[in-house]
């Protein structure tokens, strides 16, 4: 081949390799928020819906007939340093059964504090059938230094949870977002 044929060519195999780079680019950049809603839509990897139902569905009725026992498990990041506990630590629910639980936080530090609670869910299975009315978990909750609060969170199943699940675990992972919040997550990172 000729020097003339080949600077086409090599112009041509650049572009498609221009071409796939960026688009590996932006495939990997769309991957995160696909997958939120992925595991939001599906209830894979036990994530549960991050908004509020603002309405029980119109007709629904509890299914007295069977209970699920819906237990509460709370942790902190390492990087947290409140006390954070469910006020119970289970709860029997009839499907279709309103359930109000609620949750302490206690901010025993001498600075105020915002936070943002990450519930998943066991099993995962049950997802897609276990509805928040309200839940703390929607926002992010500033806590004054030194001050205690009770953060409620309400809920229901879904009737069409298969039979076979008879125990769901829902727990909640407290982060401190106090600086992101503050518009100091640059400054920290920077350091």
């Amino acid at each position: 081949m000729s020097e003339q044929e080949l600077e086409p060519q090599h112009r041509n195999i650049v572009r498609k390799l221009v071409f796939a780079v960026v688009g590996m680019f932006g495939f990997a950049f769309a991957m995160v928020p696909l997958y939120e809603v992925l595991c939001e839509v599906t209830g894979l990897n036990g994530k549960t819906n991050s908004r509020a139902i603002t309405q029980v569905p119109e007709g629904m009725v509890a299914d007295e007939e069977r209970s699920v026992l819906v237990q509460f498990v709370t942790r902190n990041d390492p990087n947290m340093p409140w006390a954070f506990e469910p006020m119970e630590h289970s709860v029997r629910v009839h499907p279709g059964e309103i359930k109000a639980v609620n949750f302490r936080v206690r901010n025993d530090t001498d600075q105020d504090m915002v936070s943002q609670a990450i519930p998943s869910l066991v099993p995962g299975q049950a997802a897609s059938h276990f509805k928040k009315t309200q839940c703390f978990c929607f926002d992010q909750q500033p806590l004054a230094a030194n001050s205690e609060q009770i953060m409620p969170m309400i809920f229901y199943l879904d009737p069409a949870l298969p039979k076979h699940l008879t125990t769901i675990t829902l727990s909640y992972t407290l982060f401190d977002i106090t600086d992101r919040v503050n518009g100091r997550a640059g400054e920290v990172a920077a350091r």
